[in-house]
């Protein structure tokens, strides 16, 4: 049984038994990976925040009906990924009501980006800072499907096969986008490595 394998699940099992405990330890853990991932799909961290906060309460709502068939970091990026995507969508039919910031908004909100914690000299913080930013504003550009499959890549928590069963593809498909992905991402990021230069659309990128 999938609870005897992945220990999250099992606490989801107990989140289905009433223990609060053990939800308030499974938002613990997945709080900021989902939040990693909203962002990194929307870029606006008031939007991540609300959507992961709309994930645990469509956890929480889903614990009478939980079934350990499947590990449940699968199970929790695949309500990720609908909500998210349905966002992706609503934005596209209503545009006006965009959250998407303008490049001096994003600058503001710098200091608000759900980077993992290091400590750096600080010339290299600068420049790790920078180049941070620019891999996240070409993960942006990536089509809609690539950039999930590159924010879950992220996700140290997923296999191959929890990414494909999260993407509804498969495994070949789904090294596919990352690898797709990742050649997009280089030929965009070269000429800013090369000489510092940023160019805001890049190369016509494929779905």
């Amino acid at each position: 049984m999938a609870d005897l394998l992945d220990p999250d699940a099992a606490l989801m099992l107990r989140v289905k038994r009433g223990d609060l405990k053990a939800f308030e330890a499974l938002a613990e853990k997945y709080k900021q990976p989902i939040v990693n991932m909203m962002y990194r799909m929307l870029r606006d961290p008031d939007e991540a925040e609300d959507l992961a906060q709309s994930v645990f309460i469509r956890v929480y709502q889903s614990a009478k009906r939980y079934e350990a068939s499947a590990k449940f970091s699968t199970w929790i990026f695949t309500i990720a990924r609908r909500l998210c995507l349905n966002e992706i969508r609503r934005r596209g039919r209503h545009p006006s009501e965009s959250f998407d910031s303008r490049p001096s908004d994003r600058e503001e909100q710098a200091p608000r980006q759900f980077e993992d914690a290091k400590t750096f000299s600080p010339p290299e913080a600068y420049l790790h800072g920078e180049l941070a930013e620019k891999i996240e504003e070409a993960v942006a550009q990536l089509p809609e499907k690539q950039r999930l499959a590159m924010v879950l890549c992220r996700q140290e928590e997923l296999s191959y096969e929890e990414m494909a069963r999260v993407l509804r593809c498969s495994v070949p498909a789904t090294k596919s986008l990352i690898h797709r992905g990742r050649q997009t991402l280089k030929e965009k990021l070269k000429p800013y490595l090369q000489s510092g230069a940023w160019e805001a659309e890049g190369p016509k990128l494929r779905r």
